[in-house]
């Protein structure tokens, strides 16, 4: 009898061992054929005209694969308005820095996924500490996230003392978050900067959302610091006038992060998804978007129908680091967990960080 039910339990054994090799067969197999569509996607967006055409490629069975991907993750795919058209279209959640700061808290889900550069995976994670948060591709960083300097900080608090706020954009790294008192974005920065109690404010790192803020908010003394936006510093007065010789009938929608010049042709200056909003609501038919052109997609579907039609300056801005982000990552990022975000710097410097974003947060919902 002991002899049959040990033939018998490894029977089971065998079995169970069977499907499990099945299961992860057919696992593998739904992920190599997701991959390959993802690659077909990729080859076919050259030949698209329009940010709906490139969402349009995305076919069913991958929507499927992503979302059983997703399934057995317990993943949230959130995506910046910067990324592909693609992206966004298989995305959960889309919009700016501010919106998915916010949202990123509030998720149940045990796992997310940052379409969008490194400093947004970062922010999630501080927020979620207990959650895996996952970059489908961790390369991708942000240049003006670097833009400041400790002996910047330090030389500005040692001047003004307690009478001194360090605001910094959230578009920064860990680390700096941690040498700040409040974090902002181009949604909240002027509404929140307004309502600090200190009179100096050192406004980290962009010096073109410094300034502008700076004129929407006289009472306080702004101290600008030489950090930018490479996809918006470059944009020139030039090349908005020339869009506006172009198509003369158009609003100029302009983000904080350009120039004072370019801000000065702007009939709406505002966040990405201020830009977005604007467009939808406004009467007008022409619009000249000043930011990155990935925005196009969600201005596109926003106004559908309704024969509003956006333009770009002649060298029209695109972000090579959000770029990076394709189908064919997304997918081998919820397939292995790979781009795993870890926060880098001491318990101590994290907790800084955090306290940055959770008064962000804070301010802004008063």
């Amino acid at each position: 009898m002991a002899n049959f039910e040990t033939a018998a339990q490894a029977d089971v054994a065998g079995d169970v061992v069977n499907a499990s090799a099945g299961r992860a067969n057919a696992a593998n197999k739904q992920v190599c054929e997701a991959d390959e569509l993802a690659r077909l996607v990729s080859e076919g967006v050259g030949s698209c005209t329009t940010a709906a055409e490139r969402a349009a490629l995305v076919p069913a069975e991958l929507r499927e694969a992503i979302e059983c991907l997703k399934a057995e993750r317990d993943a949230v795919i959130l995506a910046h308005y910067y990324v592909a058209p693609e992206i966004q279209a298989v995305a959960d959640y889309v919009g700016d820095s501010f919106y998915l700061a916010k949202l990123a808290r509030t998720l149940p889900n045990k796992t997310i996924v940052l379409a969008g550069v490194e400093f947004m995976g970062e922010s999630a994670k501080l927020l979620n500490p207990d959650k895996t948060v996952l970059l489908p591709e961790p390369a991708a960083d942000c240049p003006m996230a670097h833009m400041v300097k400790k002996e910047t900080v330090d030389a500005a608090r040692e001047q003004y003392g307690d009478d001194l706020a360090v605001v910094c954009y959230v578009n920064s790294t860990v680390e700096i978050k941690s040498w700040s008192d409040v974090c902002v974005t181009s949604s909240n920065a002027v509404k929140i900067v307004s309502e600090l109690p200190q009179s100096n404010v050192l406004f980290i790192p962009d010096q073109n959302l410094g300034r502008y803020v700076a004129e929407q908010v006289p009472e306080k003394n702004v101290i600008l610091n030489p950090g930018y936006c490479p996809r918006h510093h470059v944009i020139t007065r030039e090349q908005v006038e020339a869009a506006e010789l172009e198509h003369p009938g158009a609003l100029v929608l302009a983000h904080p992060e350009c120039k004072a010049e370019v801000l000065e042709e702007a009939d709406y200056i505002g966040s990405t998804a201020g830009i977005i909003t604007y467009a939808e609501k406004s009467d007008a038919s022409e619009f000249i978007i000043v930011t990155v052109a990935g925005v196009l997609f969600e201005l596109e579907r926003r106004t559908a129908g309704s024969g509003k039609r956006f333009y770009f300056p002649a060298t029209r801005p695109t972000c090579v680091n959000m770029d990076m982000i394709d189908l064919r990552r997304l997918v081998g990022c919820l397939a292995s967990a790979s781009g795993e975000v870890s926060i880098d710097v001491t318990p101590e410097a994290a907790e800084r960080a955090k306290l940055t974003l959770d008064r962000m947060l804070e301010y802004a919902a008063r």
